[in-house]
């Protein structure tokens, strides 16, 4: 004990303690909040520190003595001082004690008897079993909705996939319906254009009877007069006369076949055609383009082709003809009963050959014009026979963007009907010294 007493008096705690008081005392409104509150709890945990060793001597002093030895000193001084809370206005301390430092607030310790902590204790331990009680009812009655929840929540989404199933039945059966009401219209216009081109194919069966008529009457008149003929060159002094010759007589009904052809070409092989394209070519504009730009075509190398094959037939007949009609009319009596002596073919790769050069179209680069050599085939055939008629019969000349005309044009049924220049053409006209006859 004498040794930890001489060590606190080494230390001079106390002077330390006090030097300290003044410095704050003497800068305390000079100093901030936050260095005033800094200090006075510097002074704190040195006053504890003081307080503890003091302590530890009280706890040896006493030790020293009997095992009653200074109960009353305790009892009369110390329990006081703690039951007041460190109160220092007891007449016991004085100031010969040197403690000064403790005329600032001292530490504030509870002090709280043990019956009363056990009381406490007690009752807290009665309310936490209460309130744990609480809670477990309550948690059971929360696992209880939950469950109720978990269960509601199933059959929700029980419900949620009948109902996504039976939609999604519902939008399968609708889009196939859909389906075949596109197909069943499809069929229907297929049907109307079938029963149009019928009845088209009907008035060309009456005008061809006609014509047939015409042409029965024509050879009847060819039939009388080479009779006449016979019974002339019979007598002592026939006359010579000239008679109407095989293309004079049919071509009125040559005529009429060719422009159904015409017809059918525009019915039929065009729609081939552009199917056929449609598969490379999204863009349906340029598909009518390619198709336009082919028949044309067809129809300036077909006539080409005829003026030179009317020019090896007139030099081949040049050198045996006689008879009553001119080198001219046995030519184009000859080019009609050999149109088969046409070469086609040739006429379709020149055609093919004009197109690819063509910057008006284009064309994928993995296929080539070819795939509609069958319309570009009839084509020619078509143009080249129509130049054995008198007069022949010609396309119209058309360029895009040239003025509208209802004579020699009609409008698709997705133009615009107030526009007044033509954007591009999807079929040529037929003419006949220059008057539209077909369009």
């Amino acid at each position: 004990m004498a040794d930890t007493l001489r060590r606190l008096t080494n230390t001079s705690s106390f002077s330390v303690l006090q030097d300290k008081l003044e410095t704050w005392y003497r800068d305390y409104h000079v100093i901030s909040c936050d260095q005033n509150l800094n200090r006075c709890c510097e002074l704190i945990e040195l006053t504890a520190k003081i307080q503890g060793q003091l302590f530890a001597i009280l706890n040896l002093t006493a030790a020293e003595g009997s095992h009653y030895a200074g109960v009353d000193t305790l009892k009369t001084r110390l329990l006081p001082w703690l039951g007041t809370c460190f109160s220092i206005s007891r007449p016991s301390v004085t100031d010969d004690t040197s403690l000064q430092l403790i005329q600032v607030p001292p530490f504030v310790i509870e002090s709280v008897d043990l019956a009363e902590k056990e009381r406490k204790i007690r009752e807290l331990s009665v309310s936490h079993q209460s309130d744990t009680e609480n809670m477990e009812t309550q948690l059971s009655s929360a696992r209880l909705q939950l469950e109720s929840v978990r269960g509601e929540l199933v059959d929700a989404q029980t419900a949620l996939d009948e109902t996504r199933n039976k939609s999604a039945t519902t939008l399968l059966a609708t889009e196939e319906e859909i389906l075949q009401l596109r197909a069943d219209l499809q069929c229907a216009h297929e049907q109307v254009g079938i029963y149009k081109r019928k009845l088209d194919a009907l008035d060309d069966y009456e005008r061809q009877i006609r014509l047939f008529k015409e042409e029965v009457f024509y050879l009847n008149s060819e039939k009388a007069m080479l009779q006449e003929r016979l019974v002339r060159s019979r007598s002592p002094s026939p006359v010579r006369s000239e008679s109407p010759t095989r293309a004079q007589l049919t071509n009125s009904s040559r005529r009429a076949r060719l422009v159904s052809r015409f017809s059918d070409l525009y019915a039929v092989e065009r729609l081939e055609a552009q199917s056929i394209l449609r598969r490379y070519i999204p863009d349906l504009e340029m598909v009518q383009k390619i198709v336009f730009i082919a028949v044309v075509e067809s129809f300036q190398t077909a006539k080409l082709a005829y003026r030179q094959f009317k020019l090896r037939v007139r030099k081949t007949l040049s050198m045996s003809h006689f008879g009553p009609e001119s080198l001219e009319d046995a030519a184009v009596d000859y080019i009609i009963r050999n149109l088969d002596l046409y070469d086609v073919q040739t006429s379709v790769n020149d055609v093919i050959n004009a197109m690819n050069v063509n910057p008006r179209i284009s064309f994928p680069p993995e296929v080539d014009f070819g795939l509609i050599s069958t319309l570009i085939g009839e084509t020619c055939r078509v143009a080249f026979a129509m130049q054995t008629l008198d007069p022949p019969l010609d396309l119209a000349f058309a360029s895009d963007g040239e003025l509208y005309n209802d004579t020699k044009y009609r409008r698709s049924y997705d133009s615009e009907f107030t526009a007044p220049l033509v954007l591009y053409h999807v079929w040529p006209a037929l003419t006949e010294r220059g008057s539209v006859i077909v369009m």
